[in-house]
């Protein structure tokens, strides 16, 4: 006996070791000496930090001020401008057309002040500055949007984490409880209860479950860098997650899901915002069919110097006039109807698009309710098949230890055992995450468990 254990110790450390290198290969991140100091992140902290550090969440803020800029621009149309010019003309020589006057000097320098203020553009400038204050709301909704999907997003990559840390638990319980029977196997070969195959099956079974544990680990720390890379953290940076893979009855009503989806999801809105942009387009477009009135107002200052203070031929030194203006271009050979159905008929594909969106979002909205109802009853079904699994495991152990059941027995009592665990904490993945998609697909913003 004293010979076998100490034979046993030795091929659990070469086992040890080979499982060590393995994980070297496989590139698992070990702990440095200048890591930082870990952090602990909930569901609540982790969505914070992501909508605070998401390049797309800061790209959708700079398109927000893009548009607030550009509906203040369309406004100033509507205000006069102001300009002003200085002009110098040399003449060959000094104009004297009669008498030896001098009319017009060799040197004239000017300078014009103007005022133009419009008056009526056919609405151009009114729809321009609508339609700039409907593509504001429009940025703001497509920040929302970018802000629930960021959301989702973070949900899943924790939740997905949370999973793949539970199950690196049970592959981790599967050695230990593999090599625990392993040692009675073979104690009792030693003292020749069982023959050596079902030494070398349970060894087997060790093995595989080593293996499974190894890809478990990797599992984890794929998952964690998914996590620090939505976080816009370092890839390698420690931290730890509350665990809240848990389960709360669902109660939500299938009807009430889909009207809350019709009036929240932002998608909606800017389809509706879309329509209605192309109806301001359409007035744009008629435009064309009205004239044009601008009311001009110039003062001007002359001099035969820089100073412009007159001077021999200039016989009004400071002046100034007035212009009211009206044009209108009334034909180009069809081009404004042309113009207003090409924008009529965008108008009708911006309602048709509407009307499927809304059939989508009812799609998106119905498949994300059978998922979750789906997954909280299997919920009671794995837990159930869980608490079985146990039961049989812990009475195939005892009746093994009794030498009235096979070892094959309790290794499949133990990878029954496993499969029903994984099964278990997969679907409270599921539900959980297929949770987060029914509120993205409803537009609720929810950031924590209710």
């Amino acid at each position: 006996m004293r010979y076998y254990s100490t034979s046993r110790k030795s091929s659990r450390s070469v086992r040890m070791a080979l499982s060590l290198l393995l994980l070297a290969l496989l590139g698992y991140p070990w702990p440095s000496r200048a890591e930082e100091a870990s952090s602990t992140f909930t569901l609540e902290s982790s969505i914070e930090y992501a909508l605070t550090h998401s390049t797309q969440m800061l790209a959708t803020k700079e398109e927000v001020s893009a548009a607030e800029a550009n509906k203040k621009m369309q406004f100033t149309e509507f205000l006069p401008k102001l300009s002003a010019s200085y002009a110098y003309t040399r003449l060959d020589e000094e104009k004297k057309p009669f008498l030896d006057v001098i009319t017009t000097p060799q040197d004239l320098h000017q300078f014009t002040a103007t005022v133009d203020q419009p008056i009526f553009a056919g609405f151009s400038k009114k729809t321009q500055y609508e339609i700039s204050a409907l593509g504001l709301d429009v940025a703001r909704l497509l920040e929302r949007e970018t802000r629930l999907d960021l959301i989702m997003k973070t949900k899943t990559a924790y939740f997905e984490l949370l999973q793949k840390e539970k199950l690196e638990k049970v592959a981790h319980q599967a050695v230990t409880q593999l090599g625990a029977h392993a040692d009675v196997a073979n104690n009792f070969y030693e003292v020749g209860l069982i023959p050596r195959n079902d030494v070398l099956e349970s060894e087997v079974e060790l093995a595989n479950a080593d293996r499974d544990l190894i890809v478990a680990q990797n599992a984890v720390q794929l998952a964690r860098l998914r996590f620090n890379t939505l976080l816009r953290r370092p890839a390698d940076a420690p931290f730890t997650v509350e665990d809240v893979l848990g389960y709360q009855p669902f109660s939500r009503v299938y009807e009430d899901c889909v009207e809350t989806a019709l009036k929240q999801r932002p998608e909606m809105r800017i389809a509706d915002l879309a329509a209605e942009t192309a109806e301001k387009e359409v007035k744009f477009a008629k435009t064309g069919y009205y004239p044009s009135i601008d009311l001009q107002a110039n003062y001007y200052k002359r001099g035969d110097d820089p100073n412009l203070d007159g001077g021999e031929g200039i016989f009004f030194k400071e002046e100034w006039d007035a212009t009211a203006m009206a044009s209108w271009t009334f034909w180009e050979w069809g081009k404004t109807r042309y113009g207003v159905n090409e924008k009529k008929s965008r108008l009708s594909q911006a309602r048709l698009n509407r009307i499927e969106l809304e059939d989508n979002i009812r799609q998106e909205v119905k498949a994300a309710y059978l998922i979750v109802t789906a997954a909280e009853k299997n919920i009671f079904t794995a837990q159930k098949a869980v608490e079985q699994a146990l039961e049989n495991f812990r009475m195939n152990q005892e009746r093994y230890k009794e030498q009235v059941a096979t070892s094959t027995e309790v290794l499949d009592a133990q990878t029954l055992l496993t499969k029903t665990q994984t099964n278990y904490f997969n679907t409270l993945s599921v539900f959980n995450i297929s949770e987060a998609g029914l509120d993205r697909a409803m537009g609720l913003e929810v950031v924590t468990k209710q």
